[in-house]
């Protein structure tokens, strides 16, 4: 691995080559904070693909787009004397440093849990209103359900045992079932709402992250459905031409492989 010479030495590479298009290439002399943030989403989830794949050789290249991204952002920022790339570093440094009074303080904790709970503490001391203000509004629903559960369990509003959970699980699930029988669509809409979000909160108590779960599930579906294409395509046929039947055997083919 490279010292912590070479690593500045990268670092300091890579501010100079910003400073560089920012003042040479027509593409990057345009780009504003307001432009580049859906490219920083995208490369965002890019990583995410490339850690649930656990190729890290992909995850090298998504952290340096990620990486640029925040350079450019502070070679931005320091066009206007707002910040700079010093500022965002010993910004989140001296957050660390607040944030960690287990480490750097005199404050006690004897486990990760107590660790999370100081840090939503702090988080209100700071000034929030809510423990809630830091999950973004953007999020999409099953990462944002996820987030709440965890903020709020942070400051003690919790359950004390999976089995509690699951046992609303199934309440809710009887709930959301009563509705289907009376056929009310926006009953059913809210009920099924309830029913996912008992799942993430079990899924939490279970240490399983349910965004990754549904993705492993997506890509396990999206492979063996390709399988099923292919093999239909070899036979000749159009999968709109084989019956349900016909399909299942290759489906379970695929389940095998």
């Amino acid at each position: 691995m490279n010292s912590r010479t070479s690593q500045l030495e990268a670092i300091d590479r890579l501010l100079t080559i910003m400073d560089e298009l920012r003042e040479k290439c027509p593409w990057d002399k345009k780009q504003t904070l307001q432009t580049l943030r859906h490219l920083t989403i995208e490369e965002t989830y890019e990583l995410g693909d490339a850690i649930l794949d656990n190729n890290l050789e992909e995850v090298k290249k998504e952290l340096g787009d990620l990486l640029l991204h925040i350079v450019f952002y502070s070679k931005i920022g320091s066009e206007t004397n707002d910040f700079d790339i010093a500022d965002v570093a010993n910004g989140i440094s001296e957050k660390l440093i607040h944030r960690h009074p287990h480490i750097y303080g005199d404050v006690d904790v004897s486990n990760e849990e107590e660790v999370k709970q100081n840090w939503e503490k702090l988080k209100l001391k700071e000034g929030k209103k809510s423990v809630l203000e830091g999950v973004p509004k953007s999020l999409p629903a099953l990462v944002k359900a996820s987030r709440i559960q965890d903020k709020v369990a942070g400051v003690g509003f919790d359950w004390e045992e999976p089995q509690q959970v699951f046992e609303k699980l199934q309440e809710e699930l009887g709930e959301f079932q009563e509705e289907v029988n009376k056929r009310d669509q926006d009953k059913m809409e809210a009920e099924f709402g309830d029913v996912l979000f008992s799942m993430i909160n079990y899924a939490r108590f279970l240490k399983i992250n349910p965004e990754d779960a549904l993705e492993r599930t997506n890509k396990k579906f999206i492979s063996r459905f390709q399988y099923l294409e292919s093999k239909a395509k070899n036979m000749g046929k159009s999968l709109g031409d084989m019956t349900l039947a016909e399909m299942d055997v290759f489906w379970e083919e695929a389940k095998k492989q």
